[in-house]
């Protein structure tokens, strides 16, 4: 008998409330998603949709004077990281999950040399002599091509640049050999020119190792080539997920197709606005009734703002949360699909082909 398949990562209808002094945020809404080894999959919203939070969530590193409280469960390689005693717990850190932060300046402590940094998650479980850890180290900044990588290690980090320093985060991140990789928005702080570069060297990690990688961003098109999935986030609600291709060429969700709009385009009018949407997250302080997109949703009716929105299977793996699916009726609103092309898989940017 075939034994049952366990994804390296699978979340199930994860909720996570956060209290604060103004009272208690639920930020996250029955999250669920899964990450096999060797699969990247890319994570997009706005702002304020729970990105962070769901990577947070999954490490379990919230703030020290924040209380969280989490219901469902998280499973790596199907323990669950949310039952287990907090001790257990971070021995899996670095080891089984580890992650790469957005801005390297401030995850880095720019007091403690790059060579107790990089070797850290392997000090924390093992003891290693001076000599040992800047071997350590030099090999794993070598690894992430990080040039002259002895004396970088003796180096602090406010001595390197952006680029430099979030190849440290990697090279950290990389030590304990872990199965599960979070990347918060890495290449955020870093300038076009070097983000491919980061990313590269992420996926060339990622295939090596059977990394199973959960890529956090902002920018839908950074995912191109990337990612093999996507599932986009928004209010702490995944609303449309699936395979790259079909997310991106055949959106269902209309804040999925607001996003691909709001893409800067390199082809067409030198001079013209780009597009945006409206209005504001909703704030997570208050109950929401309906779709959370209600509001800023041009395809939106009554029902939208009273009744949780349907699921809705498109086939392959590729589904979304809507009362009006795109491309699903023929109504007056219906909008118009752009579907973008990669011209640059490293930077996100594309051109534009009109969908079929």
């Amino acid at each position: 008998m075939t034994p049952p398949h366990i994804p390296v990562l699978d979340v199930r209808s994860l909720h996570t409330h956060i209290h604060t002094a103004g009272g208690p945020l639920h930020v996250l809404h029955g999250v669920s998603l899964t990450i096999d080894a060797g699969e990247c999959l890319g994570v997009v919203g706005e702002s304020g949709s729970g990105k962070s939070v769901l990577a947070r969530t999954v490490l379990g590193v919230h703030g020290r004077t924040v209380r969280v409280e989490n219901t469902g469960r998280v499973l790596l390689h199907g323990d669950d990281l949310l039952d287990i005693d907090p001790r257990q717990r971070r021995r899996r850190l670095g080891g089984g999950i580890t992650m790469v932060h957005q801005d390297p300046m401030t995850s880095l402590n720019p007091v403690v040399r790059v060579v107790d940094q990089v070797t850290e998650s392997l000090t924390n479980r093992t003891r290693m002599g001076r000599r040992e850890r800047l071997r350590v180290a030099t090999e794993l900044l070598a690894a992430v091509d990080v040039p002259d990588p002895e004396r970088r290690a003796r180096a602090y980090p406010h001595e390197l640049s952006g680029g430099l320093r979030q190849r440290v985060g990697i090279a950290a991140a990389l030590a304990g050999d872990p199965a599960l990789l979070l990347a918060d928005e890495p290449t955020t702080a870093l300038d076009v020119t070097v983000q491919r570069t980061v990313l590269d060297l992420m996926d060339r990690h990622r295939a090596a190792r059977g990394l199973a990688t959960l890529l956090i961003t902002h920018d839908i098109g950074l995912l191109y080539g990337r990612a093999e999935r996507i599932a986009v986030m928004y209010a702490g609600r995944i609303v449309e997920t699936g395979p790259t291709e079909a997310v991106t060429g055949r959106p269902v969700h209309p804040y999925t197709v607001a996003l691909l709009r709001s893409v800067p385009r390199v082809t067409g009018e030198l001079r013209r606005v780009l597009p945006t949407i409206p209005g504001s997250p909703p704030d997570l302080a208050l109950p929401i009734a309906g779709c959370p997109f209600a509001p800023r949703c041009e395809r939106a009716s009554a029902v939208c703002g009273t009744a949780p929105p349907p699921r809705v299977d498109v086939g392959e793996g590729h589904s979304a949360h809507c009362h009006h699916p795109v491309g699903r009726e023929t109504t007056s609103t219906t909008a118009s699909v752009v579907v973008p092309k990669p011209a640059s898989a490293a930077t996100g940017t594309v051109v534009e082909e009109a969908a079929p």
